[in-house]
């Protein structure tokens, strides 16, 4: 008889998978022990051979109530009251996390899992659910972001001696590999989502080409299309492809709609971000699209969150942030001294009560229905208040934060003091 542990059980590894930026497979979009998880490589292995075969200890884990070691980021989200990816995927076969037993028996996808512990974790299904990581392809330098995931970042960190060598080829730009990714997925049985993320999805080149691909296999038919965007370019082509899926998922990433978000999204201008936000809105609204803003608030955006829940608020859109902010360690909102961390979640839990709507007394799963996404945007509101509240105390990170900043500005010719003076004499005291 099936025990897993309600606590730890994902059902991710039976329907989903990510591809990284250089083409590595992994076995889940959140999770964050990149050294420790199984690796593979789209150039060289069959993704389906992977993903029965090589994933088959990560169910087997699952099943018997043990701890896998990259699902820390979830773990972390539902101790803050915010919803994990553990949850969402749960969601998605029918179990909730609040009555585990009953809805784990009565899942649809309740014989696979018995197959599986009958198999030593193997399971003859395909991935359904995808992320894909296009490339670093980027025009943004985010100062909360890494190499893998940003070209132009990755060339000022070599100039600045914060980087030893460049990410490796990104593997959209592999004709071969794509035209081979795209047959793949044409022969998938059941797959449902694909969310690309980039670098910036919007100039990359082999975003353009699997859209178009799959409109060719007829798959924009039969399949759900998410993606993100950081709200610094527009492609109309790009535009008219997307609107022939017959469903897709915006995502538009910003940290909020304040000056100091072109400090943390340097060079992006906070004006041109809002122009570019409105013409996806439009389209989106158009076409019946899914939207949320996603932000990964930081140090230096926690105090200006509410300008994001206000505006999604405002036009009915949701606010997703895949986890709370791990890497660089520097930037987590744990490093604000408590007096400051207090006077945030204040303000945040003051925001929360100006609004009328009455928060469910059950956990909103599911973010993406724009019948709850004012809810789900109190929801995830007071998750910041409980990680501001009870979070570890990190302040000894600002002497490593203002190095940083002061190796970044050196290159850009900016000052955080521009755009976040209320912290002057915070990082003066620590060496800025």
């Amino acid at each position: 008889m099936l025990d897993p542990n309600p606590k730890t059980f994902c059902s991710s590894p039976w329907f989903h998978m990510r591809i990284r930026t250089n083409g590595q497979l992994r076995y889940c979009r959140w999770h964050g022990d990149h050294k420790n998880s199984l690796v593979s490589s789209l150039t060289q292995d069959n993704f389906l051979d992977y993903f029965q075969k090589e994933m088959s200890d990560i169910r087997l884990r699952m099943l018997q109530g043990k701890t896998v070691s990259g699902c820390n980021r979830c773990l972390q989200m539902e101790q803050h009251g915010k919803v994990s990816g553990r949850e969402r995927q749960l969601l998605k076969v029918g179990i909730q996390r609040n009555n585990f037993d009953k809805t784990f028996r009565s899942s649809p996808f309740y014989n696979e899992f018995q197959k599986s512990a009958d198999n030593n974790g193997h399971t003859d299904l395909w991935p359904q659910d995808w992320q894909i990581d296009l490339g670093n392809h980027c025009n943004s330098n985010c100062v909360f972001c890494s190499p893998e995931s940003s070209s132009r970042l990755a060339i000022e960190f070599k100039k600045l001696g914060l980087l030893d060598k460049m990410p490796l080829q990104n593997w959209s730009d592999d004709s071969d590999a794509v035209d081979r990714f795209v047959e793949l997925l044409s022969q998938s049985k059941k797959i449902t989502y694909i969310h690309f993320i980039g670098g910036e999805t919007i100039i990359t080149p082999g975003f353009k080409k699997i859209l178009a691909r799959l409109i060719e296999q007829g798959l924009n038919k039969t399949i759900s299309i998410g993606f993100t965007t950081n709200l610094t370019v527009w492609d109309q082509s790009i535009v008219d492809l997307l609107t022939q899926y017959k469903e897709v998922n915006l995502g538009m990433s910003i940290e909020c709609f304040h000056p100091i978000n072109d400090y943390l999204r340097w060079p992006s201008k906070i004006e041109s971000v809002e122009s570019i936000a409105e013409k996806w809105i439009k389209i989106g609204k158009t076409h019946k699209w899914l939207m949320q803003f996603r932000t990964t608030p930081t140090v230096f955006s926690i105090a200006h969150l509410t300008t994001i829940y206000e505006y999604a608020y405002a036009h009915n859109i949701g606010v997703e942030s895949c986890n709370f902010l791990d890497k660089p360690e520097f930037m987590r909102m744990s490093i604000l001294p408590a007096d400051i961390r207090k006077k945030i979640s204040t303000e945040l839990q003051d925001w929360i009560n100006t609004k009328q709507l009455l928060l469910s007394k059950n956990k909103i799963i599911n973010g993406r229905d724009p019948h709850l996404s004012n809810d789900y945007i109190l929801q995830d509101a007071l998750s910041y208040v409980d990680y501001l509240n009870n979070s570890p105390d990190e302040t000894g990170s600002w002497p490593a934060l203002v190095l940083y900043l002061k190796k970044l500005e050196s290159s850009r010719g900016n000052s955080i003091l521009t755009y976040a003076p209320e912290y002057e004499k915070l990082l003066r005291s620590s060496g800025y």
